[in-house]
């Protein structure tokens, strides 16, 4: 759904509330998913929307829309890890409670040592990535909501993948 204001802007920030019910699940998902703390999740959902209000009450404001807001969602994310003061430490999955028996652990270690890899990468690469195959947005979808062309997306998304490769760890007698 895309809500629009009115020129003038004085429909902005109802046209945020339209958008509220929608957008909520949404920005909070996108959060979760590359924080994996519920509270910093709920404090970044809530400073993107007080953003947003702020955005929609300025005299041109920009189109209230879900990709928008994502955008927004995707600076104060920035803005998070670039205030963290442990941003250099790499996140390590926690260990469950109770041992599973299935044998997964050779799939849990590839998705550690993945999250590990992915943490090194620069942001946008980490957020192409993250759009695109921890999320399944399609490439005009990435693009769409990152602020790029399709192609200009297909190319970020090359050398992402190409950058996630030089840091992942190659099994032994393997070369690169």
């Amino acid at each position: 759904m895309s809500v629009s204001a009115e020129p003038d802007g004085t429909d902005a920030p109802r046209a945020l509330l339209t958008l509220y019910d929608e957008a909520l699940p949404v920005v909070y998902g996108y959060f979760v998913r590359r924080c994996g703390d519920r509270g910093t999740a709920e404090d970044l959902t809530s400073e993107t929307f007080l953003a947003a209000m702020d955005a929609a009450r300025k005299e041109a404001p920009p189109p209230m829309t879900v990709p928008w807001l994502l955008g927004v969602a995707r600076h104060k994310l920035a803005d998070h890890y670039r205030r963290r003061h442990d941003r250099f430490s790499i996140p390590v999955a926690e260990l469950p409670d109770q041992p599973d028996t299935s044998d997964d652990w050779d799939a849990e270690l590839d998705r550690i040592v993945a999250e590990s890899v992915l943490a090194k990468l620069p942001e946008h690469h980490r957020t192409v990535l993250a759009l695109r195959y921890m999320d399944d947005c399609s490439v005009p979808e990435c693009a769409d909501l990152i602020g790029r062309t399709v192609h200009a997306t297909e190319a970020l998304l090359v050398r992402a993948r190409r950058a996630f490769r030089a840091h992942y760890p190659q099994p032994e007698g393997r070369q690169p």
